[in-house]
């Protein structure tokens, strides 16, 4: 991919840096709480993650991983406490920002091409320069020679990397992902946690990975965020130091797997209480 002498400089400790000395892809969630009606959905949560680092966040359904993903993305409001990116609050979705959702979110009317280079387009990027960063961003993720194919056309995995070339065509600082291999089959997964590992390995932009896959978030992860519900909140946070570079078969095979597995999921286990307001 080419790097723009204008393009972010990410994946470079120490640097990227705003006058009060906070890197710009630093994440504080502070006191967050999130109601939907009478039920309390996420209560008092408090969360750190540094630039450049790779979270999964693993819960049970019902504790608000997809929520929280959403507030820090700017795209659900937050009820009390404070999100910043970079020192910036979040009241809106940030340009530094990149979403990969579950459900690809292509427009089927549009090519691929199109597809990615819609957010550029939306932000007031010139035509050209919008293309020529969807075009890089398409070949980064294995999909060159799909320009101009509609989604129709396209297998799931092929749709997923389409879905992970918009986002990356921003040039984010941070990369936000809502179980984005949930939809495709068990060996495509496995290799589209591959090409991710190897993407963020390249360019290293803080990620934050939503999951029900123990594994998966295993594998990817440089630190696990457990989830409980009613309310969601965090129950603990769970360093992965697996050496990288990492492959699926290289970390099913590292002696501290199994530990790391069990210990996940017995704190999955524990049981949920009641939803408050309920």
């Amino acid at each position: 991919m080419t790097i723009h002498d204008d393009a972010p400089a990410t994946g470079t400790p120490g640097k990227n840096r705003g006058a009060s000395g906070v890197a710009s892809g630093d994440i504080k969630c502070r006191e967050i709480f999130k109601w939907f009606g009478s039920s309390l959905i996420i209560e008092d949560l408090n969360l750190d993650i540094a630039h450049n680092e790779f979270v999964c966040v693993v819960g049970p359904s019902g504790c608000g991983k997809t929520t929280l993903l959403r507030m820090i993305a700017g795209l659900t409001d937050i009820d009390n406490g404070s999100i910043e990116i970079g020192g910036t609050r979040v009241t809106k979705p940030l340009a530094t920002v990149g979403v990969v959702f579950q459900q690809f979110g292509l427009f089927p009317w549009k090519t691929v091409l199109r597809n990615v280079a819609l957010p550029m387009r939306a932000a007031g990027v010139s035509k050209e320069e919008a293309f020529t960063r969807a075009r890089e961003a398409i070949e980064l993720v294995g999909l060159k020679g799909s320009d101009a194919k509609y989604p129709a056309q396209l297998s799931g995995g092929m749709k997923q990397r389409a879905g992970l070339a918009r986002a990356l065509a921003i040039r984010p600082e941070v990369i936000l992902l809502d179980e984005p291999f949930a939809a495709v089959d068990a060996q495509t997964r496995e290799i589209l946690q591959e090409e991710l590992l190897n993407l963020w390995g390249r360019h290293k932009q803080t990620a934050v990975f939503i999951t029900h896959s123990i594994d998966e978030a295993i594998t990817l992860a440089d630190r696990v965020i457990v989830m409980g519900a009613h309310p969601g909140r965090v129950v603990k946070e769970i360093p992965i130091p697996i050496e990288r570079p990492r492959t699926v078969a290289s970390v099913r095979r590292d002696p501290l797997y199994p530990s790391l597995r069990e210990e996940i999921w017995d704190l999955l286990r524990i049981p949920t209480s009641t939803p408050k307001g309920q």
